[in-house]
């Protein structure tokens, strides 16, 4: 194996320094006049006659945060217009809170997302890390909506959507959200110090819900609940590749949550309070998740990748092969071997690299595609272009980062 695919090798680090800065000059055309992220075509060009999304907007702001903070010379200025774009024109100063986004007419999306606004904390985290201007202001209104209107105390999980007025609540509940809640709750706790450990203890109160669920169901990971949290294990099977909501279980999000229940379980001393008494056990929790989604996707159909969605069985569904799943997959094999010590997940490290290097890395347009087929041809019937940069750009720094920090704060201590 090459050393440039090889875990703590000189190489190795120089290989994802390279990806990291090959990222951040790629996405620099994506802020808005009003500072909401246009959708970036593959050549990296803004895609103007699509949605300016809020979610977009936060990751954008979110990378560019870390940038400025890792030196990229107009990386502050970047998380500026996007944080500009939080504060103005996809802020909805009627009703409170985010709006979904913005047609290419100024048109407002409809609906508040939990998913969005878990980003607008992620964002207000990393820019108030960096310095950037109204960072706090942004930081304190979006926990403050979130509190307000998203986390359910009694369920210790978050709603899904509202009507834009947050007047009418839906009766779907999803995973997704509640993972990147547990994201940026981490993130906030890790930003604020004490004064943020109450985010801290919500993320393991979800991160007990979801291993159990996991549990009852071989690790793979219900995506999808009615209003009282039943698993419906049978939602969107008509149309198994909604890029938010897919049927089945997700590889992807099982890795994800792997390195999410590392990360938190590392960060926390007392766990009395826990479902599972110890940090060993969330660490073998953390493995099964991993351990079950490779299995089930990693080259499951004769070619390299792993496969976007499977039956409840572990049988591929939807053989795509998304760029966020590899991302995730390089993040959670890094961190697993940091706390484990088990050379398999090295390996795989190693493994995930080249596959990166020399299939999923576009090297005559930059970034990375973000969705192939089955034969590791280019495919954009659910993700076309490449929207942004959050995952790719996560995956250059994570496996150097310490494992019980988000990556922001993690960044922020070394600057």
């Amino acid at each position: 194996m090459d050393n440039k695919y090889v875990l703590d090798t000189q190489e190795n680090r120089e290989f994802l320094k390279k990806g990291a800065q090959d990222l951040l000059d790629f996405g620099r055309q994506f802020p808005s006049p009003g500072g909401g992220s246009y959708y970036l075509s593959d050549d990296g060009t803004p895609w103007k006659e699509r949605n300016r999304e809020t979610w977009i907007t936060c990751r954008m702001a979110h990378v560019y945060s870390i940038g400025s903070m890792m030196g990229d010379a107009a990386g502050k200025e970047l998380a500026q217009a996007a944080v500009k774009g939080l504060m103005g024109e996809l802020k909805d100063k009627k009703n409170g809170g985010w709006y979904a986004g913005l047609t290419k007419d100024d048109e407002i999306l409809p609906t508040k997302q939990c998913y969005a606004h878990a980003f607008v904390i992620l964002a207000a985290t990393s820019a108030k890390l960096a310095g950037i201007e109204e960072a706090d202001e942004l930081l304190n209104e979006a926990l403050a909506v979130y509190d307000d209107r998203f986390w359910n105390e009694d369920d210790g999980l978050s709603y899904d959507t509202w009507n834009t007025e947050f007047t009418l609540l839906d009766d779907y509940r999803g995973i997704n959200a509640n993972m990147h809640t547990v994201e940026a709750f981490l993130a906030a706790a890790d930003c604020l110090g004490e004064a943020g450990e109450k985010y801290r203890i919500r993320a393991g109160r979800i991160i007990d819900h979801v291993i159990g669920w996991a549990k009852e169901n071989s690790y793979r990971i219900p995506e999808h609940f009615t209003k009282d949290w039943k698993p419906d294990l049978e939602k969107n099977k008509e149309k198994p590749d909604d890029p938010f909501k897919p049927y089945g279980a997700t590889p992807g999000h099982g890795i994800e949550w792997s390195r999410l229940i590392s990360q938190w379980a590392g960060s926390v001393a007392d766990f009395g309070n826990c479902a599972y008494k110890s940090r060993e056990t969330y660490t073998e929790a953390a493995c099964a998740l991993y351990d079950r989604a490779v299995a089930d996707a990693w080259n499951c159909d004769g070619a390299e990748g792993i496969v976007y969605t499977t039956d409840w069985n572990g049988k591929a569904v939807v053989h795509d092969r998304m760029h966020w799943t590899l991302a995730e997959a390089i993040n959670t094999s890094a961190v697993l071997y940091r706390i484990t010590g088990n050379k398999k997940y090295a390996d795989d490290y190693a493994v995930f690299m080249k596959y990166l290097d020399t299939v999923v890395l576009d090297h005559s347009c930059g970034s990375w595609y973000h969705q192939l087929d089955e034969h590791n041809r280019l495919k954009e019937t659910v993700w076309p272009g490449k929207s942004d940069l959050y995952h790719a750009f996560q995956a250059m720094l994570i496996p150097y980062s310490k494992t019980e920090v988000s990556i922001a704060k993690a960044v922020s201590d070394r600057a």
